[in-house]
């Protein structure tokens, strides 16, 4: 990526300049590699509970409640 600091206005001092160039550097997107891990295991659905099995709020005794 190249920054013009022409198009900058009004001109900054080369201190500024250096700022907005490191921080638009900074904010910019960068290129991502593409991930060589097989991800069709890792994203498989997998069964999340048993419909017998109640939640630990529901499992709680409550005080009065029978």
């Amino acid at each position: 990526m190249s920054i013009n600091v022409g198009t900058i206005s009004p001109i900054p001092t080369e201190e500024e300049a250096a700022a907005i160039a490191a921080a638009v550097t900074m904010m910019w997107p960068q290129p991502v590699t593409a991930s060589t891990v097989d991800t069709s295991a890792v994203s498989a659905w997998r069964f999340s509970g048993r419909w017998w099995v109640t939640d630990a709020v529901s499992r709680r005794a409550r005080p009065g409640i029978r």
